[in-house]
């Protein structure tokens, strides 16, 4: 968490509303909100993480992170809220491949044009694995679900650019991981 928050310093400093898509155990938003107190930072998940989430927003006793939003990016209705930045971390590999079309199409409506969309997690390069361990790691996704895997970094540009997000960086991270930056225009 302190590597990612090395860079999320760089984006989220003036921002006023974050939504964190996949929000998991809940660990990132509290740790995340309590250094950005300026912020109300909205978590998502599906309906079944939302317990974890609502536990880790209960042991922060921080007013800036709101209650767990019901959000399965390609089921549930996207928030009607404007966010001028999102947060997602080690969801792409474990989404589907329609389930990442849906997000960045999601992504596309609720963030307010020239901000940014920040994903972290691992990644190839031009069809390639950025280390030995990426590989591995997806083998041992694709045999728990084949829909699971590391993307493609290319292959995501060619969706957000149908949505409008353009990729503005890649920030290399421990253990062979990426921060993404993306823009919406």
């Amino acid at each position: 968490k302190k590597p990612i928050l090395s860079i999320l310093k760089n984006y989220l400093y003036g921002k006023k509303h974050l939504l964190e898509i996949g929000s998991g155990t809940g660990q990132h938003a509290a740790y995340f909100a309590s250094k950005f107190p300026s912020i109300t930072w909205q978590t998502s998940d599906k309906a079944e993480n939302h317990t974890g989430i609502k536990a880790w927003i209960d042991y922060s006793k921080l007013d800036n992170i709101l209650p767990p939003m019901k959000l399965d990016v390609s089921k549930d209705a996207w928030p009607k809220n404007s966010y001028d930045i999102v947060f997602s971390a080690n969801t792409a590999h474990i989404m589907s491949k329609e389930n990442i079309h849906s997000m960045f199409t999601g992504i596309s409506k609720v963030l307010l044009p020239e901000n940014e969309f920040l994903l972290y997690g691992p990644f190839n390069i031009d069809g390639k694995y950025t280390a030995d361990s990426n590989m591995e790691f997806d083998k041992a996704l694709k045999i728990r679900d084949p829909g699971m895997g590391v993307r493609d970094i290319e292959w995501l540009e060619g969706i957000g650019a149908k949505n409008k997000i353009f990729l503005k960086d890649k920030i290399n991270m421990p253990a062979d991981n990426m921060i993404l930056v993306w823009k919406q225009i």
